[in-house]
């Protein structure tokens, strides 16, 4: 009699699969606003148009995933911050188009289900959700036997989210004379991983748990200090209509994410020390002699969102981050130029 073979033999144990699925509907039943119409399970997630007093609703929405920075929660073990990461990121990615977040879909896929893990996972990505009024709709967790190595996982997710037409932020107010703030980030946020690790890890032989004077923590802790989300504090001038514009500070820095929002014939000239840059920043490029432009055009440099506001907003706008205890910088301004970018 010729030998049985499962699902199971081939690597796939669907049991494992129903586990984390378990832990995954306890986690995202947390985030469900009233909007939710179908349970964690279903084929496809369910949800109520119901957006309130808008005269034309528009949805926006987002894709992206964690990168290389996944590497580092390989490394450390340490995984309930990747998800919150995740959507921390796709929140500032509506958020700076005028967008309030609805919903989120996730979808993790490893080598091998570790339910423990995925649930940590999940657990960083309905924190986020529920700390922004954005319910965790649902996801897809895919187990690929040969595809990923061992302990190793990937993560990505879609969020939609939703603005009335009168208030979509896109750049066409921004003109000549414009003030431009920054708001710190507290790390890398999810960009420029792939530089940090060579120059920490390879250049300098850090390990991940190697304590770094000048940074105060390991360099697992400072590589893993999360993106975190502007929406509480740039939520209200949004309704206000007191941006002009806005910039999510992500792959490419300022040099290439300012640019993105500029009306035709104007620039931006971004004041050189105007804002503290974090020392992690600093010991990475001292570490490789990395060139500044390098730098400005890799990582954020400790800025996480540029707001881009008129002169006759600008203590209205000042105002309202001391009242929500957000940290601002005056950064620079608008020029006339061809759509770049200046370090001066």
């Amino acid at each position: 009699m010729s030998q049985r073979i499962s699902y199971s033999d081939a690597g796939v144990d669907i049991d494992a699969a129903n586990d984390a699925k378990a832990r995954i509907r306890k986690l995202a039943r947390e985030t469900f606003t009233k909007n939710v119409m179908t349970d964690i399970g279903s084929f496809g997630g369910m949800f109520r148009a119901d957006f309130g007093p808008m005269s034309e609703p528009i949805l926006v929405a987002s894709a992206d995933g964690v990168g290389t920075k996944l590497r580092v929660a390989f490394m450390t073990g340490i995984h309930n911050t990747i998800g919150e990461d995740l959507v921390n990121h796709c929140i500032n990615d509506i958020l700076v188009q005028g967008a309030r977040p609805l919903f989120f879909l996730d979808y993790i896929a490893a080598g091998k289900i570790e339910p423990i893990v995925i649930a940590q996972v999940v657990e960083g990505l309905a924190r986020a959700c529920k700390a922004s009024g954005c319910a965790l709709l649902g996801g897809e967790t895919a187990e690929m036997p040969g595809f990923y190595a061992e302990g190793e996982y990937d993560v990505a997710g879609v969020i939609v989210g939703i603005v009335d037409k009168s208030k979509v932020i896109d750049g066409s107010k921004i003109k000549i004379g414009d003030i431009v703030l920054g708001l710190p980030s507290i790390g890398l946020h999810t960009n420029g991983y792939s530089l940090a690790r060579k120059l920490l890890f390879e250049i300098a032989s850090y390990k991940v748990d190697s304590l770094i004077p000048e940074l105060n923590c390991t360099a697992g802790a400072a590589l893993l200090k999360g993106h975190i989300s502007y929406l509480e504090s740039l939520e209200g001038l949004i309704n206000a209509g007191h941006i002009a514009g806005l910039a999510h500070i992500t792959g490419g820095g300022l040099l290439e994410n300012i640019p993105r929002i500029l009306p035709e014939g104007t620039g931006v000239e971004i004041k050189e020390g105007s804002w503290p840059v974090l020392p992690l920043f600093t010991l990475m490029q001292k570490i490789g002699n990395v060139e500044m432009a390098e730098m400005y055009r890799t990582f954020n440099m400790g800025i996480g969102m540029v707001v881009v506001v008129s002169a006759d907003h600008l203590e209205l706008v000042k105002s309202h981050f001391t009242k929500f205890n957000q940290t601002f910088y005056e950064i620079g301004r608008v020029i006339e130029g061809i759509g770049q970018v200046s370090i001066i």
